[in-house]
């Protein structure tokens, strides 16, 4: 018995040296997100705002605090704050209060002047400010590169300040703010509660109080959102407006607005992790206006809360902390409404190459292409139409007269598209990103087909099309060969001694006299054989296809088909149309 034991003993210190002297299993390590913290443009460039105001949402919110936001993100309170729940951002300027948003002038009901008197003395806190400011006819607190001031009225000249401040006694400089300054007002009103101006180094930044504890949610223009704001006059002028939230909240801001919030939780959970992960990808994408992303499809749709539900809340606090990543770094996760068909290898829709964004056939939009709107849809152009369309964007064409596809993708997705005028020169769409835009097509998953204008002496069927002959094949003397002329006519071609094809590769090269003896091995453009062929002759242009959106990446509508109809959880269709990645 003790043999035994001792035996079992010496078998099992054995195997645990073994296992000592074993290498590690290398286990993945989490990702740890550089920010927390994203900064969304709400108003920037040519929407920039004259004034911007903000309510706190009832129950919600108590009031403001103001400071500046870091170079880390962080929100900095300086003091100062207000109790009010409704405020109005604006330039330091004349602004009238028109029902609705301050706008620069004098004319209206109620107007905030921007002329002040301006105290010498300078405060070390907002507290030591406001008490000098006590008892002062409309009073308030200016911060002025890090020092407080007490200014008092707000006129619409220098001279009615002037004026007012020697008849109530009060002494000091005439100000009517810089090109930096920010004014603070109760909205409606012209009562001014806070003013800003740290020069260009600094912007106001203001943060809802929280009441009762509970996370402050805030109306701004209709949308409610989390987080703070900031306002900056980056051109001396105009307000940019920037929503500061943490990227769980601003998840759970884009989710409802790309993606029904009545879908499946793990329809719902994938973009959940697509949404997260892109925008910390894409962080400074707007970098020249000061913030990282945009709320428009250009980046992602975002429009704050209100359109949450539980299951979209559910989706986001169910993948907390959660990210696509490959071999350790944030992948960028591309999605579209839907694929048609199949997605698309990233650098055959843009410039990039990216290993885990490999197209793949989808066969779940297949499942409920009849619940998905304008999943199969058609773009037809005249010749004319077509034209103008090339030459609004900046290509001297002639009058159009030919269009086919001339490559497709292995996944069967367009990849160029070539057009012929007449003048026999030819012009090219290239990689999916070109095409769409080149033609105003909803995706590049689509065939051109069409029907032929009446032949002189002739008609041609509805399916005549620009023959496409493969490599090695002859378009003989006996086939009946037709060229297109400027107004989009056909006409037979026989006895012809200078007869030319395009060829898909984009060279002109000699059929014969007569019509006969071309060979070419790619597609040729101008000259069509009766019955068949996959391009169109002359007349309209038809260019039917399937899907919305780019191609690259998760199709939305095929994570809904795999969630709801194939039981598919979140990660199986992050990993169906990301290619090895890992979530964590």
């Amino acid at each position: 018995m003790k043999k035994r034991l001792r035996a079992g003993v010496s078998l099992l210190s054995a195997a645990l040296l073994a296992l000592a002297l074993m290498p590690p299993v290398p286990r993945a390590s989490a990702y740890v997100p550089e920010v927390s913290v994203v900064r969304i443009g709400l108003y920037y460039g040519d929407s920039a705002l004259q004034s911007a105001n903000l309510q706190n949402v009832t129950d919600l919110g108590s009031g403001y605090d103001f400071g500046y936001f870091d170079a880390s993100r962080n929100f900095v309170p300086i003091g100062a704050y207000t109790d009010t729940v409704k405020i109005s951002m604006m330039r330091d300027r004349n602004m009238q209060f028109d029902g609705g948003n301050y706008t620069e002038g004098t004319t209206g009901g109620v107007v905030v002047g921007c002329f002040h008197i301006q105290s010498s003395a300078a405060y070390g806190s907002f507290e030591e400010a406001a008490a000098a400011a006590a008892g002062i006819s409309s009073s308030f607190v200016k911060y002025e590169s890090g020092v407080f001031y007490v200014c008092a009225g707000n006129y619409t000249t220098a001279a009615e300040a002037e004026s007012a401040g020697a008849s109530l006694g009060l002494s000091g400089n005439i100000t009517s703010g810089t090109t930096y300054t920010v004014t603070v007002a109760e909205t409606g009103t012209n009562r001014i509660i806070f003013e800003f101006d740290c020069g260009a180094d600094r912007w106001l930044g203001v943060m809802p109080r929280a009441s009762d504890g509970v996370k402050p949610q805030t109306w701004f223009k209709g949308y409610r959102y989390h987080g703070g704001f900031q306002y900056a006059r980056l051109d001396g002028k105009a307000i940019t407006v920037v929503n500061f939230v943490d990227i769980d909240d601003y998840t759970r801001g884009v989710i409802p607005y790309e993606m029904s919030g009545a879908w499946p939780v793990e329809a719902l959970k994938a973009q959940a992790l697509c949404a997260r992960t892109y925008a910390l990808s894409k962080l400074h994408t707007h970098g020249a206006y000061g913030f990282d992303l945009c709320t428009t499809e250009h980046c992602q749709v975002y429009r704050g809360q209100g359109q949450a539900t539980e299951t979209t809340e559910a989706a986001v606090d169910q993948t907390l902390g959660q990210y696509i990543t490959y071999e350790g770094k944030l992948c960028e996760t591309y999605f579209s409404s839907s694929d048609g068909g199949a997605t698309e290898d990233i650098e055959n829709v843009w410039k990039d190459t990216l290993p885990y964004l490999r197209g793949v056939v989808d066969p779940y939009e297949a499942d409920i292409s009849e619940r998905i709107s304008n999943y199969n849809w058609t773009v037809t152009y005249t010749p004319d139409q077509i034209t103008q369309r090339l030459r609004g964007r900046g290509y001297n064409c002639g009058q159009i007269v030919g269009m086919a596809v001339t490559k497709y993708t292995q996944l069967g997705n367009a990849y160029e598209v070539t057009l012929l005028d007449d003048a026999g020169r030819t012009w090219r769409f290239t990689k999916g990103d070109s095409i769409r835009s080149g033609l105003g097509v909803r995706s590049i998953r689509f065939t051109i087909g069409g029907a032929a204008a009446p032949v002189p002496g002739g008609t041609l069927g509805a399916d005549t099309g620009i023959h496409v002959n493969d490599k090695g094949e002859t378009i003989d003397g006996g086939a009946a060969l037709f060229a297109v002329d400027g107004s989009g006519q056909t006409s037979p071609v026989s006895g012809a001694d200078s007869l030319y094809a395009i060829t898909g590769s984009g060279e002109t090269a000699p059929v014969g006299g007569g019509g006969g003896g071309a060979t070419d091995t790619q597609t040729p453009l101008l000259t069509s054989t009766v019955g068949g062929g996959s391009g169109l002759v002359s007349g309209v242009f038809v260019i039917s296809g399937s899907g919305t959106g780019h191609n690259v990446g998760m199709s939305q509508w095929g994570a809904y088909s795999m969630a709801k109809f194939h039981n598919k959880t979140y990660d199986e269709i992050i990993n169906f149309y990301y290619t090895g990645v890992t979530i964590g």
